[in-house]
Parts: C-alpha cells; structure tokens; sequence
C-alpha cells in the first residue's frame, strides 16, 4: 500500500510540473531602419500579428520589439532575460521578420544579429524547448551558423522562410510576407493534418512548405532545421484554453 501511495504522489507531482510549464516569447519585427533606403513595408506588421496569435493561443507572455526599439542591444538583452527566466520544462519562442543575410539578422541600427550568438543565448538556457521562426532572406543559412547546427544542446527547432541562397518576399496584397502568412495560418489550424486541434512542428513545416512554394510560384523554399526527435513537439494546442 505504502509503494501504492508513493507512486500514485508522483504522477500527480508530474502533473503538476506539467501543467506549470510556461512559454515566453520575443516577436521582432523591423520595417523602419536607420538607413531609409533599407526599409520594408509588411515586416512590423507581420510581427504584431504573430503576437496576437501567441497570446491568443500560446502564451500572454510575449515581449514585441519594433523598427526603431529592435537594435542589436535591445534583442539581447530581452531574449538573455526570457532564457534566464525559463526553467526545465518551460519553453521560449523567438519570432523575427526582417533583413537578413548570409549567417544572421540585420537589426534596426544595421548591425548583424549573428544566428550562433542566437544559438548560444538559447543554450544558455535551462529551457526544454525552443523554436525560432526566421522570416528573412537567407534565413536558411541558419542551418550552418555554429559547427553544431543551430544549437548544441539540440533541443531547439528553426522554422526558416528561404533556403540559404534565396530571398524572403513580402506580398502587398495580401498585407503580409508569404512566410508569415503562411505561419499564422499554419498555426491557426491549416497546418492540424490530422484534426487533433494540435500543431506540430512536422504538419506545420509541411503546411507552410507547400503553400510558400505555390504562392511564390517556386521563388521561396521554407526549410526545418531541427533534430528528428522534435518532428512531432506541439507547437500549438487549440484543445486548451491559454
């Protein structure tokens, strides 16, 4: 009876960790650059609606730095500060729609926000899991940033809106880049192939390949830089309130 008891305590104190798992989220999104001829029209956008689908969906933890907040020194800080808060179990997303080039991001004050000084910040972190989604060109260079992938600790998934050599396009039209577009719409159910009211990192990848490709007629290649073993992580769960 005694083991009985003690057995029956600690699943119920898994539970608990489990359900006190918590996401924290930095959504950067840049259309205004101290160099005007640098400017985009739809990135700043495309960021304050990935943060309203994080809070409506995800977490209300989420920080939003735009144009002229998103320097190199802004980033840092708030994303050194996210990692230091989240413990084992907890999970961080970083979202980033701007300039980009061969090995990082370019930020407000044009200086280059290099992907394996992401890379390290996040393995810095006691966090379970991590995603990034990069809406930038060349954002698949991510893949090669560090000698180890995208982090050592191998437990973070890049969500990358072009192959290395390509661009990432911006849609006037529809008042968004294809990536972005295809994110929220991915995350918001497109993506659920199975009908669970989960999206996980393999059907969302699939989704946002498939109508990227189409919707830039083949100019725009998505990619998914992550270890196997996170193919089927939850990135979004719509069977429970957040």
């Amino acid at each position: 009876m005694k083991k009985l008891i003690i057995s029956i305590l600690a699943v119920l104190m898994l539970a608990v960790v489990s359900a006190q798992a918590r996401t924290f989220a930095l959504v950067v999104g840049i259309s205004r650059y101290q160099v005007e001829d640098a400017n985009l029209s739809q990135t700043a956008k495309d960021a304050k609606s990935m943060k309203a689908l994080i809070e409506k969906a995800i977490t209300k933890d989420v920080t939003i730095l735009t144009s002229k907040y998103a320097t190199k020194d802004n980033i840092i800080e708030k994303m050194r500060a996210i990692c230091n808060r989240a413990q084992k179990g907890d999970n961080i997303l970083f979202y980033y729609s701007g300039h980009g080039a061969d090995g990082g991001l370019y930020v407000y004050d044009n200086k280059l926000l290099q992907y394996d000084e992401i890379a390290d910040l996040l393995d810095s972190s006691d966090a379970t899991f991590k995603i990034c989604y990069i809406d930038a060109c060349h954002a698949g260079s991510s893949a090669t940033a560090t000698s180890a992938g995208p982090t050592k600790k191998n437990d973070c998934v890049y969500v990358v809106g072009c192959r290395p050599e390509e661009s990432s396009l911006e849609n006037a039209v529809l008042g968004a880049g294809f990536f972005t577009r295809s994110l929220l719409l991915g995350l918001r159910g497109k993506a659920d192939s199975n009908a669970d009211k989960k999206v996980t990192v393999i059907e969302l990848f699939k989704f946002v390949y498939n109508d990227v490709v189409r919707r830039s007629k083949g100019q725009q290649h998505p990619q998914l830089i992550a270890p196997e073993r996170l193919h089927q992580a939850v990135l979004c769960n719509w069977n429970k309130k957040n």
